[in-house]
């Protein structure tokens, strides 16, 4: 049986208005649909059989915004066992602009307790990191809780919000108290944008989008040059999560800097039943796949293998699967979320974004139980979930 995720996380914007299981055996990616699949309105038409079909809610749970004043909640992952200030069911939020609302400087994880109780989980200096992570500190939408209570959360920073300072930055490790512990840099690490991580035997795999190969070196043109990287972590007893192994699963996704969004490129990921690990093309509007993600040593190159574009997807950002095994997404295009099914099909397209504004959806994640689906809304810096009425 599949191991659950550990913690998927999502992405950047195209908001005008803002400066800023290890598996058993894995097999061979079956019959995907190549080309536009089918086209919805941005409505709430939905299969009878899809997972999105069953709630009609949206409900404010709490704002993310911390006592320093930090904005735009980005990665998203539910806490799965208390410990330390990890209290089980709460849900982990990163903000990736500060009080001034300068991209790439956000500095702070929040902790959102099912009860509904805002804490700052952790507030990251750069000046005090264990290791290195070029350029600083700015929190992305990569954001997972492993188990041990260990919290590993990207970092895309810049010095003033603007893509031509945008740095490789790094992953951050956090223990359970919210105290950074480690830092994973160089090599495959250009730009962390979002990660999806899977418990194994001893460890965990963890995939990570990056953004910034050869982006702002080619800046305003499109590179196609956006990688997805498979991390081997070895976690034993109360030692810091080890790196074991780097692994380019994926190459060629499309990339460039944005005035607005700073960065658009591979967002969000999730990892299907059969080790197909599935990413949000944003640049395309496409959802694109890795076959072979846990045990492939060489790229899927070419941006991988299409599993639907165009229709209702516009700009997908932040992914999730879904327990019925559909992928989950959430537009930059419109206030708009998708379910597509494996084969490619787009089966749903509720309104997540009451606004129905563009730009404002970020990470989002199944909530606890599959009671629906927990999101971040940027235009209002708050976690919401769409669920029953």
């Amino acid at each position: 049986m599949r191991q659950p995720p550990i913690g998927t996380t999502m992405p950047a914007a195209l908001d005008s208005s803002r400066p800023h299981r290890r598996l058993l055996a894995a097999t061979v990616l079956g019959c995907l649909a190549v080309g536009s699949a089918l086209a919805l309105p941005g409505t709430a038409a939905a299969s009878s059989s899809s997972f999105l079909s069953h709630f009609s809610k949206v409900k404010n749970v709490a704002s993310t915004v911390p006592a320093n004043g930090d904005l735009n909640p980005y990665g998203i992952t539910v806490v799965d066992g208390s410990v330390g200030k990890l209290v089980d069911g709460a849900t982990l939020v990163s903000n990736f602009n500060n009080s001034a609302n300068l991209q790439g400087t956000g500095t702070t994880i929040v902790e959102i307790a099912p009860s509904g109780m805002v804490t700052t989980f952790a507030q990251i200096d750069k000046h005090h990191l264990p290791g290195t992570c070029p350029g600083g500190v700015g929190l992305t939408t990569a954001l997972a809780a492993l188990p041990g209570g260990w919290v590993v959360v990207g970092s895309l920073p810049t010095k003033d919000g603007m893509s031509p300072t945008a740095r490789a930055g790094c992953l951050i490790v956090l223990n359970s108290m919210g105290t950074p512990v480690e830092t994973w840099s160089g090599d495959n690490i250009k730009g962390p944008w979002d990660l999806t991580a899977v418990s194994s035997r001893g460890g965990a795999e963890i995939f990570v989008s990056n953004v910034l190969n050869g982006t702002v070196d080619h800046s305003p043109s499109t590179v196609d040059k956006g990688t997805v990287v498979r991390l081997d972590v070895r976690l034993v007893g109360a030692s810091p999560p080890q790196v074991v192994g780097s692994t380019v699963v994926g190459s060629g996704f499309a990339e460039r800097t944005d005035p607005t969004a700073l960065v658009v490129g591979p967002t969000g990921l999730a990892l299907g039943e059969d080790g197909t690990l599935y990413v949000a093309d944003t640049v395309n509007s496409r959802i694109a796949a890795v076959p072979l993600a846990l045990t492939r040593s060489a790229p899927e190159s070419g941006g991988g293998v299409t599993v639907s574009t165009g229709g209702a997807l516009k700009g997908p950002l932040g992914m999730a699967l879904a327990p019925n095994d559909d992928i989950l997404t959430v537009n930059a295009g419109d206030g708009n979320a998708v379910e597509t099914t494996p084969s490619g099909h787009q089966v749903a397209s509720p309104q997540f974004d009451p606004a129905g504004a563009a730009g404002n959806l970020f990470g989002l994640t199944i909530a606890p139980h599959g009671r629906g689906v927990l999101f971040v809304d940027d235009g209002d810096n708050t976690l919401k979930v769409f669920g029953h009425k």
